[in-house]
Order: structure tokens, then sequence, then C-alpha cells
């Protein structure tokens, strides 16, 4: 009897400790749980594969840059539009161009080379990081030309860096520029060229106005259009840029159609 008594003591032990082991192995409702969601950024559409509980969050707002910044970032990472000549450009630079024509920016003196209101183009840079579009407003005219050269100056590898510096200074003609052009630069470099000498040509249109003429304008972008390691090259290679964008606006000025800018002086704003 007394070993049947030790027994049942035993199997008593064994019976509490399963229970003990039983409740140390249950296993409880997540406490720390995060939900991972491939997001892409898609440079004619923003970003897809956003989540549901997301996507409200996300209406009406635009995304204009797959970063938190539309100034200093490749265009790859940006969003972008066609503009009339089918170049394929950051949808920002379209926004600031339009609003610049309908602000009546051609005209105005010194456009492109009157310095924006530092306070003002930083609060319009803010407004742009974060909604892709300027204040409607509190924005002169200047504020938008300076934005777009602060744009093109801050991009990563200047636009016309691919072109040698030789070759730049050996250009003669209007068609030496353009056939250097046509044959050095990338496609996307190409087409935010083509975009900015068109813009800088609808300027010099109105030089009566404006006082801009094409080689004022070629004088204030070139600084903006290359990037150097130190000062010296950088200056020596700026007067190269100017002749060089000189001759481009030239071109550019036979060739354009005279209604260009009307018609994005009529367009609505993006």
């Amino acid at each position: 009897m007394q070993g049947g008594g030790a027994v049942d003591e035993v199997d008593g032990d064994h019976s509490s400790a399963g229970e003990q082991q039983q409740q140390a192995m249950a296993i409880g409702w997540p406490t720390d749980v995060r939900h991972v969601a491939h997001v892409t950024f898609d440079r004619f559409h923003g970003f897809r594969g956003v989540p549901e509980e997301l996507q409200l969050q996300l209406e009406g707002r635009a995304a204009p840059s797959a970063s938190n910044t539309v100034f200093g970032v490749s265009t790859e990472s940006m969003q972008c539009s066609y503009d009339g000549r089918g170049n394929s450009v950051p949808t920002i630079l379209l926004h600031l161009q339009r609003r610049l024509y309908t602000q009546g920016g051609l005209a105005a003196e010194g456009i492109f080379r009157i310095a924006a209101d530092g306070a003002q183009e930083q609060r319009a840079r803010d407004h742009l990081n974060s909604s892709g579009v300027v204040p409607d407003q509190g924005v002169d005219v200047h504020c938008l030309a300076g934005l777009i050269k602060a744009w093109f100056r801050e991009l990563p590898g200047g636009v016309l860096d691919s072109l040698p510096a030789d070759e730049v200074a050996r250009c003669q003609t209007e068609e030496d520029c353009a056939r250097l052009c046509a044959t050095r630069l990338p496609a996307p470099k190409a087409a935010l060229l083509d975009w900015a000498v068109n813009l800088m040509a609808d300027v010099a249109r109105e030089e009566k106005a404006n006082k801009m003429g094409t080689r004022n304008l070629a004088m204030v972008f070139a600084p903006n259009m290359t990037q150097a390691a130190d000062p010296l090259t950088a200056l020596k290679h700026a007067v190269q840029v100017m002749n060089f964008l000189n001759m481009l606006i030239e071109r550019a000025l036979k060739q354009q159609q005279p209604s260009s800018a009307d018609h994005l002086r009529q367009s609505p704003s993006c």
C-alpha cells in the first residue's frame, strides 16, 4: 500500500509539472505587429501599391517626388509630365512655368535676373516639397523664376555636364550646338535642356518689356546648368556655357511658334 501511495504521489508531481509546462508555452495574442506593404513610385502616376487604409490620406494630394523634397533629386525620382513639345519633365517645372506665365512674368523687367525675397522663396519651397504646388497667394514672379533656377542648380549632375567642355568650346554655330546636344546628352537631360531653352526663348521674345535678351538670359542661366569642382574651372566653363546657351536660345527663337507662350497663359494652372 505504501508503494502504491508513493506511485500516486509521483504521478501527481508529473501531472503538476505538465500543467506548468503547458501554461509556460501558452501562445498569446500578438503585441508588436507591423504591416509591411510594397509601395513603388511611378514617374507619371505617383505612388502605387499604397494600402487601402492609407489611400484616403493621400486623396487629393500630389506626389511630386519619391523623396521628401523636389530639389536636389534626379528626374527618375520625380513625377513627370509631357510638355507641348513632347519632353518628359518634372511636373513641378510645368507648374512653375504656368504660374510664371499667367502672373505676367514674361513681361516683368529683370525676370530671372532679379533675386526673389529669401523668406518668400523658402515658404514656396516648403510648400512645393509638401504638396507639389506653390501657394496661391504671396508668390511673385521673381520667386517663381528663382525656384526654376534653383531646381536646375541643385539637380544632381548639371544638365550640361555630359557635354565635354572642349567640344562645347568648339561650337561656333547654332547647328553645332544642336548637333552636340543630340549626340552627347542623355535623353532625360536633353528633355530638360529643350524645355529650359524654349522657356528662355519665350522670355527673350518679350525683351522690349523685360530687358532680358538672349545673352542676358544665357548669362543668368549658365551657372545653374553645370557643376564644377573648383571656382576657377566653374567660371571658365560658365563663359563657354553662356555662349552655348545663347546660340541655342537664338535657334529656338527662329523655330518657335509665336503662340506657344500664349497657349500656356490661357491654360489652367497645374
